[in-house]
């Protein structure tokens, strides 16, 4: 049994629209929610960039009883003991409701520190030191350290009873298979489905555990013709692979890359119908590819026609019904 969230893009949705959104996405059946962590958007056209952190304690006492996650780039923007702070914060105020995606990151957030934007090895290396940071706080150790971040003599004195998951996130199958060394579960993109599957034995044959988590983007309108439109506006700067969705640093240079891109080339990324069973079956095949959580992000910047559609229409032909509790399980 799969649960099917909803994802708050902070990109394109100022925050407290977005409060009023997963509120009313709980309302209509959602049992999840999750959010993006950006400084920028990825496109001039998205226009928006609220701070993740404020948003989540928000939303975490708006709503009543679904699970949140966050996928954070510590390292560079963020020192591994804020994040762990931020982290040991939320889950101590919501037990069982807050989990952590941790990943290396994108130059169009990260740059605005000044310092050099690494190699991804050294990237990996510095997050792989990070989540050993986070995860030692976490369970109350003084922790120093000296080697891609410095910390010197940090401690949590406000922690959770319990650790919640840090989970890995990949876009690759080799990435996958890095993740299964350290990870409590695992949160992709969607793709090509044979792509997922790949990815999915990635990290499950490396030894992964926990549960598996994917972000689909999707378009939906009354009419094809606005789904396309509408996906082809505001997610046509995400197309583009590594690295140049690593390496571009601004929302300006996203939409220079992207002037010419098509809408077929969009609905590659894009589930893109006004069909809601068709919806409805993609989202089945993902949890039929072993996925536990699906969360959903409808590419428009208003949110509202899709929450009440899916809730109504979609929600209804899935099986749901995994208590949402159950994301605290598989820790380290």
């Amino acid at each position: 049994m799969t649960v099917y969230g909803f994802h708050a893009s902070h990109e394109q949705v100022p925050p407290a629209d977005l409060l009023a959104a997963v509120v009313r996405a709980e309302g209509a059946g959602f049992t999840a929610a999750m959010c993006s962590d950006h400084f920028s958007p990825w496109s001039v056209r998205q226009g928006e960039s609220g701070f993740a952190w404020s948003w989540l304690g928000a939303a975490l006492q708006a709503t009543g009883r679904i699970p949140f996650g966050v996928v954070n780039a510590p390292g560079q923007r963020y020192h591994p003991a804020i994040v762990a702070q931020a982290i040991g914060s939320l889950a101590a105020m919501y037990p069982g409701r807050f989990w952590a995606a941790l990943g290396s990151g994108e130059a169009s957030n990260e740059h605005i520190t000044g310092d050099r934007w690494p190699r991804k090895d050294v990237r990996n290396a510095r997050l792989r030191e990070c989540v050993d940071i986070i995860r030692a706080l976490l369970r109350g150790e003084e922790v120093s350290h000296d080697g891609l971040v410095t910390v010197d003599r940090a401690r949590l004195w406000t922690r959770p009873e319990t650790v919640p998951p840090l989970v890995g996130a990949a876009c690759s199958e080799a990435t996958a298979r890095w993740c299964a060394e350290w990870a409590d579960g695992l949160i992709t993109v969607n793709a090509p489905r044979e792509t997922l599957r790949r990815i999915v034995d990635a990290y499950r044959s490396a030894g992964g555990a926990g549960r598996l988590h994917l972000q689909v983007h999707l378009s939906w309108a009354p009419d094809l013709g606005t789904a396309q439109e509408l996906a082809h506006d505001q997610w046509r700067t995400n197309v583009h692979g590594p690295p140049a969705s690593w390496d571009l640093d601004s929302a300006e240079l996203f939409d220079n890359v992207s002037e010419h891109v098509s809408p077929d080339r969009v609905a590659e990324s894009v589930n893109i119908s006004d069909d809601l069973g068709r919806h409805a079956a993609w989202l089945q095949e993902y949890a039929d590819l072993g996925f536990d959580a699906v969360m959903l992000h409808h590419v428009g910047k208003e949110q509202s026609a899709f929450i009440d559609a899916f809730g109504a229409k979609v929600l209804p032909q899935l099986d749901v019904t995994r208590p949402p509790a159950a994301v605290a399980e598989g820790v380290r």
